[in-house]
This record gives structure tokens, sequence and C-alpha cells, in this order.
């Protein structure tokens, strides 16, 4: 009789999130719009996730979720919102020689990880049994702060760095002296009274039965469109202003209440 080889569940998760995780690493890669990527990079760590939860690495299963796919892609996401999603990087280099120092460390990088991965593939598998002999959290400690001490130092070091670095790049110093809130009165009046500025806030977007976008603008006490109601944001991205049919619209609607006060007054 010939043995028939049994499959685990966790060979299966390993068969469905491994390739799902290679997905998401080249979609990181290869997507040139940044919120794409970002969301590659979510798909890849979920299923690395997946796979620690299927190696009964519970502790790095419940860190992987809560530290790295949700706190630190939300870093990701408020850097996209400060830089803008659409927004395009300059191919000129800043630095001699940035391409070529980049092509190096990648393709060192990839060698460290094939003599990894040939490594584990040509040693004996020891499994977690060893590792987790008592408890999962104690094993990881135990490597953390004993075997690799000075790597876990050096990337919390890293980590440091990269915050400060983040928070000096986004700083923006202040050149002169904060205005007062006389100065800043006087300044509006001033422009209202040289430049025709409005010195308080705009009007605001028309509110109609049939609608309350605000795209719809205002109407004054004529009839006429206050083209101030409506932000220029939304004029430049193409919102339609339908001047004319509002304008028809309060025009019949005023010709219809003169109607009615002509007679009553008969």
């Amino acid at each position: 009789m010939i043995p028939v080889p049994l499959v685990t569940a966790a060979e299966v998760t390993f068969w469905i999130a491994g390739p799902l995780a290679v997905l998401g690493a080249l979609g990181l890669i290869l997507f040139r719009r940044a919120v794409y990527s970002a969301l590659s990079m979510v798909l890849t760590m979920i299923c690395l996730a997946v796979l620690y939860g299927s190696l009964q690495a519970t502790f790095l299963f419940a860190v992987q979720v809560i530290v790295y796919t949700g706190a630190i892609m939300m870093l990701f996401l408020f850097v996209m919102m400060m830089v803008g999603a659409n927004s395009t990087e300059s191919v000129v280099e800043t630095i001699k020689g940035q391409r070529v120092l980049s092509i190096l460390v990648a393709v060192g990088l990839f060698a460290l990880l094939m003599f990894g991965i040939g490594g584990a593939i040509q040693g004996a598998a020891v499994g977690l049994n060893k590792a987790n002999a008592g408890g999962n959290v104690q094993g990881l400690a135990a490597l953390l702060f004993g075997k690799y001490v000075f790597v876990f130092e050096l990337t919390s070091a890293l980590l440091i760095v990269a915050a400060v670095g983040a928070m000096t790049l986004a700083h923006i110093g202040r050149v002169g002296r904060k205005p007062t809130q006389r100065e800043l009165a006087e300044k509006r009046l001033s422009d209202y009274a040289t430049k025709g500025d409005h010195p308080g806030s705009l009007p605001n977007s028309g509110v109609y039965a049939h609608t309350n976008a605000i795209t719809a603008p205002a109407l004054l006490p004529d009839g006429t469109i206050s083209e101030a109601s409506v932000s220029q944001t939304l004029v430049e991205r193409g919102a339609i202003v339908d001047a004319p049919a509002l304008a028809a619209q309060t025009a019949t609607a005023f010709k219809a209440i003169e109607a009615v006060r002509d007679e009553e007054d008969e």
C-alpha cells in the first residue's frame, strides 16, 4: 500500500497566505500610486500575521496585527495625507551615486535573504516546541534580550533616529513674530479697502428645496449669484455652477409672490 502524505492545516495556510504575501510585496514595489502600495503592504502584513498564528506564535500574531498592520500603517497614511497621494517625486539625484549605492544595498539584502532561506532549507527543522517550552512570550523574550539583544537595541536606536528625523523635516520654524488678533483684524480691513477682499467669513452655499450641495451657490437679494459662496477649490476641480437656472427659479418664485400680493391688494 502506498502511504498517503497527510497535509496539515499549517501547510494549507502557508500555501494560501504565502503567495498572497509575495503578491502584496510585489504590489508595494510595482504600484505607482502610494495608496495602492500601502494597501499592498497591509496585505503582506496580514498574511504574515496569519502565518505566525499557524506556527503557534500567538504573541507575534497579535503584535503583527496591532502594532504593524494597525499603528505603523496609520503613520504611512498620515504621511500620505501630508505629502499628497498624487504628488510626484523628482527623478533628479540630490546625492551623487545614490542609485548605484541603492542597487548595491538591494543586491546585498537579496543575497542575505537567499543565504538565510538556503540555511533554513538545508538545516534540520527543529520546530517551535523547544523555543516555546516555557511559553511563547518567554521564549521570544529570551531571544530578544539574550542572543539577539544587540540587534534589538540597534533596531530601537534606528527607529528613534527615524522618528526624530521625521519630526525635524516636518517642523517649520517661525521666522517672524506671531501677529496679534488686532493686527490680523487691521490687515483684513486694509485688504478690504485696497483689494476689495471680504473682511469676514465668506457667505454660505445655497440651500434649496431640491438640493443642499455645497456646489449650489447662494443668491443675493436681487437674485444674482454670489460667486464667493462656492469654494474656489471646487470650481477648479470642475464643479458646475448653474447660475442661470438658479436665477430663473428665483425670478419665477418672485413673480409668483408678486402675483399673490397683487391679488390680495385687489
